[in-house]
């Protein structure tokens, strides 16, 4: 739902101010990296409204963009902004109307954690069923205790302590990254490669390795662009470790 500042509802869970933007916007571009970039059709699985302009770079190569998502109001939002070069189908991750191999390719951004974990395996499957041999879907979720956001929790409660901010409620501060009233089960590196990479083959990814409440509270307007574009170095120098202990993987499944 798009409210009044013409962001998107969930872009209140996204760290949207200018210190970070450059470095969220390289983050997002990084889908790339698990994309063929030309095809047919390609599926975005959960495709919500499509609320960021990088978002639209994902189909730029392909024929048709094909947004399913169970909201017809984020549909319709969709619509708006990606106009003819989308197909917009309501339905279920979890259960494709599609036929197999229909797909050059597809993405999932953070969708699939909105399933229960025992519906998680079933949406990859259908992903994967719908993909066309040869090709590949990138798919971006969160990691449910990722050891960077432990080692930061220590400093995160310091410092508001010192602000004075320790006053507000725990659950208030742990739903920074996962809205109020919204469903999300998460998973870790270990579900995935026993639950997934044993049925068909997934490559792990760094997609984004410090969370939205790292953000907030670490990155500062003064240095923290710097900060930020070293963080982003280092997420490429050391992709294995950012992308199974970062709070975001970019998980590519190949077919």
């Amino acid at each position: 739902m798009q409210e009044d500042d013409g962001n998107y509802q969930n872009a209140r869970y996204e760290d949207l101010r200018p210190v970070s933007r450059e470095y969220i916007h390289k983050t997002r571009l990084r889908v790339m990296n698990g994309l063929i970039p030309t095809g047919r059709f390609m599926l975005d699985a959960g495709s919500g409204p499509v609320q960021y302009e990088e978002y639209k770079t994902y189909s730029a190569g392909y024929q048709k963009r094909i947004c399913l998502d169970i909201s017809i109001q984020a549909l319709r939002e969709a619509r708006t902004r990606i106009g003819d070069h989308g197909l917009f189908v309501v339905g279920d991750l979890a259960n494709l109307p599609f036929k197999k191999d229909s797909f050059d390719g597809a993405v999932s951004m953070h969708a699939i954690h909105h399933l229960a974990l025992p519906e998680h395996p079933r949406a990859y499957a259908e992903v994967h069923r719908v993909l066309a041999p040869g090709r590949t879907a990138a798919i971006v979720n969160g990691w449910s205790d990722p050891l960077i956001s432990r080692m930061a929790e220590p400093f995160i409660g310091l410092l508001r302590k010192v602000t004075g901010r320790d006053a507000k409620k725990k659950k208030e501060w742990l739903s920074e990254d996962a809205p109020a009233g919204t469903f999300v089960e998460k998973m870790s590196p270990a579900w995935l490669k026993r639950e997934i990479g044993s049925k068909m083959t997934i490559e792990l990814k760094p997609w984004r390795g410090l969370s939205t409440r790292i953000l907030r509270n670490f990155v500062r307007p003064f240095g923290g662009r710097a900060f930020l574009k070293f963080v982003f170095w280092l997420e490429g120098i050391f992709p294995k470790f950012f992308a199974e202990n970062g709070q975001y993987p970019l998980i590519v499944v190949k077919k």
